[in-house]
C-alpha cells in the first residue's frame, strides 16, 4: 500500500511538474491582445456617433524582419445583421496620418477628425465589417514604421485575423475578405495581396484595390527631394531607421539635419510643411538613398516583384503631384507581365488629395462585386 501510494504520490508530482513547466501558447499573428468598446464619430466635438459595435484592439503582428510585435486599430461592424451568409472584412489602411502617435486613425476617428471613415462608411452601409490598422508604432510604443512596406503589409493581414477572433464581433473565419488603401494605405494594400499567400493563406481573399501606390520609395523620394512636399520624403526615412536599425539614419546625418528630423519623429502630416523646399543633401554629407544599405532595404520593400493571387484594382490620379504616374503604371505593367488580372484606371484629378477622393468610391464598388463572387476582368 505504501509503495502504491508513493508511487502514485509520484506520478502527481511528475503530472504537475511537466504543467508547470510546458510552454505557453506561444503568441500567433492575428491573436487578440486586447479589445475593448469605443465609438467612432464623424465629425470633430463627438458629433455624428457611427453606428456601429466598435472595437479599438491589440493584436500580435510581425515587423519587417520577422520579428514578434504589438500593432493597435479599429474593428468597426454594422450592428444590422448581413443577411448573405458570413459577413465580409475589409481590411482598410489609412493613407499618411503623421509619426506620432496622437496621428493614429483609431484616435482620430475617437475624436471626430478622421477624414477617411467618409469612405469607410461607404462599406459599413453595405454591411460589410473594417478592420482599420495602425500599423507598428503608430498607438503602439516604438517609433512608427512609416513606409516600411513589409510591415504595413503584415499590419493590414493580421488586423482581419484579429477582427474574426474579437470576442463578440460575430465575424467568422469562413468570411470573405477584401483590402483596400490609397497612398501609404496603396503601399500596404499592395503588400498585403504580396504577402497573403504565404503569410496568411487562410484568409479567403478575394480582391484588393490600392490606389496612389508609391510602389517604388527610391523613385518617389527622388521624386520629392527639394519640393514642396520633401516632408513626406524624410518621414519615410525616419520610418525605415525604424524598422531596419542597422541603417543607423542618425549618424549619417549632419547638425541640422539631427536637429530637423528628432524635431519631425513625432509630427502629424500636416506639421511636416516645416520641411518643404529642402533636400536630403541639406540633411546630410552622404548620398544617403544610394548607400547599399539604403540601396537594399528600398529595393526588399518595392512592390511588384510578387504576383499577387486575386484581382487588383489599381487606380492614379493623372496629376499626382506626390506619386508620380510613371510609378504607378510601372507597378501596373509589372503585374500584368506576371499574369495578375488588373484592372487599371488613371483619374482626371489634378493632384494626389483628389485622387483618393475621385477613386475611392469606384474602388469600393469594385471590391463589392468581388465579395459578392462577380469575376473581374482586367483590362493589362
Amino acid at each position: 500500500m505504501t509503495l502504491r501510494v508513493r508511487v502514485s504520490m509520484s506520478m502527481i508530482l511528475l503530472s504537475i511538474i511537466s504543467l508547470v513547466a510546458a510552454p505557453a501558447h506561444a503568441a500567433a499573428p492575428g491573436d487578440v491582445v486586447s479589445a475593448r468598446s469605443t465609438t467612432v464619430y464623424l465629425l470633430p466635438g463627438k458629433l455624428l456617433e457611427v453606428p456601429v459595435n466598435a472595437w479599438h484592439i491589440l493584436y500580435n503582428s510581425t515587423s519587417a524582419t520577422g520579428a514578434p510585435n504589438t500593432v493597435s486599430g479599429t474593428l468597426l461592424v454594422p450592428k444590422s445583421g448581413y443577411p448573405l451568409g458570413a459577413r465580409p472584412i475589409v481590411g482598410y489602411a489609412v493613407g499618411t496620418h503623421g509619426l506620432g502617435d496622437q496621428c493614429a486613425p483609431s484616435v482620430s476617428m475617437s475624436q471626430g477628425k478622421e477624414a477617411e471613415l467618409a469612405l469607410v462608411s461607404l462599406f459599413l452601409l453595405k454591411g460589410f465589417a473594417v478592420a482599420i490598422t495602425d500599423y507598428e508604432g503608430l498607438g503602439t510604443p516604438g517609433r512608427h514604421t512609416y513606409m516600411a512596406g513589409i510591415s504595413q503589409g503584415h499590419a493590414v493581414l493580421d488586423s482581419i485575423r484579429a477582427a474574426i477572433r474579437v470576442p463578440g464581433s460575430g465575424l467568422s473565419d469562413r468570411a470573405p475578405v477584401a483590402v483596400m488603401g490609397y497612398s501609404q494605405g496603396g503601399a500596404s494594400a499592395g503588400w498585403a495581396a504580396q504577402l497573403q499567400p504565404a503569410y496568411a493563406p487562410e484568409l479567403r481573399l478575394k480582391g484588393v484595390a490600392a490606389g496612389g501606390v508609391p510602389a517604388d520609395l527610391h523613385a518617389v523620394a527622388d521624386h520629392l527631394d527639394g519640393g514642396p512636399d520633401f516632408g513626406l520624403g524624410a518621414a519615410a526615412g525616419i520610418g525605415y531607421d525604424a524598422a531596419y536599425p542597422e541603417l543607423n539614419l542618425d549618424a549619417d546625418l549632419n547638425a541640422r539635419g539631427r536637429a530637423l528630423l528628432d524635431d519631425a519623429a513625432d509630427d502629424c502630416v500636416g506639421d511636416l510643411d516645416k520641411l518643404a523646399g529642402l533636400s536630403f543633401a541639406d540633411l546630410s554629407p552622404v548620398d544617403l538613398l544610394n548607400q547599399p544599405k539604403w540601396l537594399a532595404r528600398l529595393g526588399e520593400n518595392r512592390l511588384g516583384a510578387i504576383a499577387p493571387k486575386v484581382p487588383m484594382f489599381l487606380y492614379h490620379a493623372r496629376g499626382d503631384q506626390i506619386i508620380p504616374l510613371a510609378v504607378g503604371s510601372t507597378l501596373r505593367s509589372e503585374y500584368c507581365r506576371a499574369g495578375v488580372k488588373v484592372r487599371w484606371t488613371t483619374l482626371p484629378a489634378p493632384d494626389h488629395v483628389t485622387g483618393a477622393v475621385e477613386g475611392g468610391p469606384l474602388a469600393i464598388e469594385w471590391l463589392a462585386l468581388r465579395i459578392l463572387g462577380l469575376p473581374a476582368s482586367g483590362n493589362c
